[in-house]
């Protein structure tokens, strides 16, 4: 054997001995700890923990932990309501396994869980400037699944909640809003008149997704299942796709954007219903491979992307404060709403992630913390 084909082979060798060490190291998951004692004259609230990987219901915890007080900058909030995403879900269960190259390995690093909310400012720190005792918020709070959380002021995803919008559905908003309206808005370019389709248009980014559509005097055209069809329907879609009953990538009507919430169809077959200056925006992807997840069909629409006239967009959602304050202005003129399919109490949180990690929650799920 030439001396050039053994070092291949042994490069070759190497970088497979490297890939199996890495996702052997990824998929490690170490035992839970136990609780950490509470010093006795300490203050404390109910918190949702998250000490290991594993089922949201078997690996989530409710405990009782000291009672956060706000540094300068910073305020605490009293949640009223948290609301959980997929990305939570995805978070706990540690998969896919490339997640904890950030998430931690062998355990989490971030104790405690969850971030959309809706509540009321219950002490504020030194040069908090923006808001004051007593107003009611929503946005995000890390370790939102808990009585009360911590938010720095500066760069906070954070606003007033109108009076008119209930803590439910504010609590909603941020992760699924601001997804569906950056798949939209920012990446889809989407203009009055055009024809753009919904895939996956009952979850929590959909529902959203058909009605900012509609807010943008779009046509829309929703997919759903057939428990789904009025749902979708009383949300504005002026044309509803059954996908029990109909492939939609198998019709003749072409559409100006496709907002994929699903991952469900081949990029080949998504592009002959799209036209020829049409977008493709991906906001999700199959989970089926527990180490790299929608990733490997990320990576499929990179190497698409140069031979296709058409846009294949895949993006993280990163919501601001102007974002909020649409959502807050849209919902108090009343052409936002939120659909809300269970409610749960906070001990139950574990309860609410696997349902959401069932894949056919419609529209939101949200915890309570009465």
């Amino acid at each position: 054997m030439k001396l050039r084909n053994k070092i291949f082979l042994s490069l070759g060798a190497l970088l497979v001995v490297g890939i199996a060490a890495l996702m052997m190291t990824l998929s490690h998951e170490s035992p839970c700890p136990p609780p950490v004692p509470v010093a006795a004259d300490e203050e404390t609230m109910r918190a949702i923990i998250h000490r290991c990987y594993g089922a949201p219901g078997q690996v989530l915890a409710l405990e009782r932990i000291a009672k956060p007080k706000p540094a300068a900058g910073e305020m605490l909030i009293k949640i009223r309501v948290a609301s959980v995403n997929p990305y939570e879900y995805h978070v706990v269960t540690g998969k896919p396994y490339i997640m904890r190259l950030g998430s931690g390995i062998g355990a989490p690093k971030q104790r405690r869980a969850g971030y959309d909310m809706a509540g009321v400012v219950e002490a504020v720190g030194e040069n908090v400037t923006q808001f004051k005792v007593g107003d009611a918020v929503f946005g995000g709070a890390h370790g939102a699944l808990a009585e009360y959380a911590l938010v720095r002021e500066k760069n906070a995803d954070l606003v007033a909640k109108p009076e008119e919008v209930s803590f439910e559905d504010a609590a909603a908003l941020l992760i699924a809003g601001g997804t569906a309206l950056e798949a939209l808005r920012d990446y889809g370019k989407v203009a009055a008149g055009q024809k753009v389709l919904i895939n996956g248009a009952s979850g929590g980014v959909g529902t959203y997704a058909v009605q900012l559509a509609k807010v943008f005097g779009a046509e829309v055209t929703a997919v759903c299942s057939t428990r789904n069809v009025e749902l979708v329907r009383s949300l504005g879609a002026d044309h509803v796709i059954d996908y029990t009953r109909e492939n939609f990538t198998e019709g003749t009507q072409q559409y100006d954007l496709i907002v994929d919430n699903v991952g469900n169809h081949d990029f080949l077959d998504l592009r002959r219903v799209v036209t020829p200056t049409g977008t493709i925006v991906t906001v999700s992807g199959p989970k089926t491979n527990n180490f790299l997840g929608p990733i490997t069909r990320i990576l499929k629409q990179k190497m698409l992307e140069p031979f296709v006239d058409q846009k294949l967009v895949f993006f993280v959602s990163d919501v601001d404060t102007p974002d909020l304050q649409l959502f807050a202005q849209l919902m108090r003129e009343g052409r936002m709403k939120t659909t809300i399919d269970r409610r749960y109490p906070l001990e139950q949180a574990g309860a609410a992630l696997d349902y959401i990690g069932g894949g056919h929650a419609r529209g939101k799920v949200v915890v309570t913390m009465d």
